[in-house]
């Protein structure tokens, strides 16, 4: 099954991630990229996740999961070794609009993880739907290393520069001729 590359506005949305081990704690070092309003559940954390939690304030019980846990929450992450557990939470996000992410569980998957680069405002994804995780990693690396350094940084000029200049042809010609000389420079720097 292939994948639908969506990005989604996570400033409104809640987030529970069910678990406290290293998967967990992968987790929800991705979604900080993005989100602070996450919510965490499990019997144990690991040092590392407890310290995500304190250092960006976020909100955990040390408890197992309970039905009905999921109430409220727009996403769930499932990261526990439980299939059982797996199955339960997904089968309880079917009654609410609730997306739900099993770790290494496709079957109990509303969405997947892709392997991402963010600079600033530029957030690059990359997904094999789950055919390569191996192949996701090396592009990853390899589009890191062909990627300006100070891409992050000139996409802060663009965005300053469009919303400084009246829309129109203009502003559209003059938007992709200072991208395209960007990348002409760039990549001149690469050959």
């Amino acid at each position: 099954m292939n994948y639908f590359p969506a990005f989604l506005k996570l400033d409104q949305s809640k987030i529970l991630i069910v678990g406290g081990g290293k998967i967990a704690t992968e987790k929800i070092e991705k979604l900080l990229d993005f989100t602070k309003n996450i919510e965490v559940i499990s019997n144990r954390y690991s040092e590392k996740m407890l310290s995500y939690i304190i250092d960006n304030k976020l909100f955990y019980k040390t408890k197992p999961y309970e039905e009905g846990d999921v109430r409220g929450f727009d996403i769930v992450i499932v990261a526990v070794d439980s299939l059982d557990l797996q199955e339960k939470i997904y089968k309880e996000t079917r009654n609410s609009r609730t997306l739900c992410n099993a770790v290494d569980s496709i079957t109990y998957c509303d969405f997947i993880f892709p392997s991402y680069i963010k600079e600033k405002d530029l957030t690059i994804a990359i997904s094999t739907s789950g055919a390569s995780p191996a192949i996701a990693k090396y592009l990853k690396k390899f589009i890191k290393r062909v990627l300006p350094d100070s891409i992050g940084s000139f996409l802060e000029e663009m965005k300053d520069v469009r919303s400084n200049l009246p829309k129109g042809e203009e502003r559209m010609k003059y938007l992709n001729d200072k991208a395209k000389e960007f990348f002409e420079n760039k990549s001149d720097a690469v050959s």
